[in-house]
């Protein structure tokens, strides 16, 4: 069986090795939010120990909607026809979940897969109930664990560039950062976006145009040029963010979220500048990518320690009126942004 992994990065240098000297494990857990990676390691799994002529017979895919032990039990017993291994993809079934008896039943099979089978499970929240200890020691002991979390920075701006390359595409990496602050760090949006990027950019080199052209930010993406626009005292622009946010239909109460997540980021970053602390320091307190870390930084030096104190303040009434009060939420956010302004007006 597969030696035990002592941590997610273990699993997934393991993984890499398995697939390299294509000796795939018995037994795999594939986890995390990061599903770009999950489905692309899926995929060079199915590719080593599948054979296009015979995966019909040899693929057994279980989910929540067909899954029993029996069914396990039997995919993992059936014989590959006219191949060396066979493999059993179960996505999404909590194994904790069952009682006492099919949990002793489960155990018994996770620790002794068949040499000529492959099993696979994967989830996107692999939350296992440690205190059914037996099953989670079978987990732990006979699984190669892999967990696939959200990219850093510069590994998702290699990885962009060298997509953005095989479409003949070149894109600074500054211009990265830029895309990543739009977007996200999921690699499945971002994979579709860079597609969109390269189907309309007509010049060999993505400017800056191409992607405000394209690319339909996250909602804290918005809410970071609207607390820009504060900064820069451009108070009708910011109130303008405010309103793209209402037209795309997006609820008062994830808004107000946002807005006061940035501006205790931005209360953070203060109360770091006075230590004469940094942008790595912000990063490592608020989890900010180096990129939205340093322009959080950047915006923070425009604003007092008063009105970043205020501004939470006001973010927090705000909340607690939308969900509380009659008033209609898009008034109060408005109110909101406007009381923003006012204070920036006097900061």
């Amino acid at each position: 069986m597969a030696k035990k992994q002592s941590g997610s990065t273990k699993g997934l240098e393991q993984l890499k090795k398995d697939l390299k000297q294509k000796s795939p494990a018995r037994f795999y857990v594939f986890y995390g939010e990061e599903d770009y990676l999950r489905r692309y390691y899926t995929e060079q799994l199915k590719k080593q120990v599948l054979d296009e002529l015979t995966e019909d017979f040899n693929f057994h895919r279980l989910t929540t909607e067909n899954f029993s032990l029996q069914t396990l039990s039997d995919s993992l017993e059936a014989l590959p026809m006219m191949a060396e291994r066979s493999l059993v993809l179960v996505e999404e079934v909590d194994l904790f979940e069952r009682n006492e008896s099919e949990r002793e039943k489960l155990t018994a099979m996770l620790s002794d897969v068949p040499e000529y089978a492959c099993l696979l499970l994967t989830y996107t929240d692999f939350k296992p109930d440690k205190r059914k200890k037996k099953l989670w020691d079978a987990l732990e002991k006979n699984a190669v664990l892999v967990e696939f979390g959200y990219q850093s920075e510069s590994d998702l701006r290699a990885w962009m560039q060298r997509h953005f390359r095989a479409a003949g595409k070149q894109i600074a990496p500054e211009l990265c950062g830029y895309l990543l602050q739009q977007c996200g760090l999921s690699m499945t949006r971002l994979h579709g976006e860079i597609q969109k990027i390269c189907a309309f950019s007509g010049a060999e080199t993505v400017v800056r145009a191409d992607i405000d052209a394209v690319v339909e930010p996250t909602l804290d993406a918005v809410v970071f040029q609207l607390t820009d626009a504060l900064a820069q005292r451009d108070f009708a622009l910011a109130l303008g963010r405010l309103n793209e946010l209402l037209k795309m239909q997006t609820e008062a109460i994830p808004i107000v979220a946002a807005v006061g997540s940035q501006m205790r980021r931005l209360n953070a970053a203060k109360v770091l500048q006075a230590e004469g602390k940094g942008e790595a320091e912000l990063a490592s307190v608020c989890g900010l990518a180096p990129y939205a870390a340093g322009k959080t930084m950047t915006q923070a030096r425009r604003f007092s320690e008063r009105f970043c104190r205020q501004a939470v303040l006001l973010c927090c009434e705000t909340d607690y009126r939308i969900k509380t009060s009659y008033d209609e939420p898009e008034r109060l956010l408005e109110t909101l942004i406007l009381t923003l302004a006012e204070e920036a007006r006097h900061d």
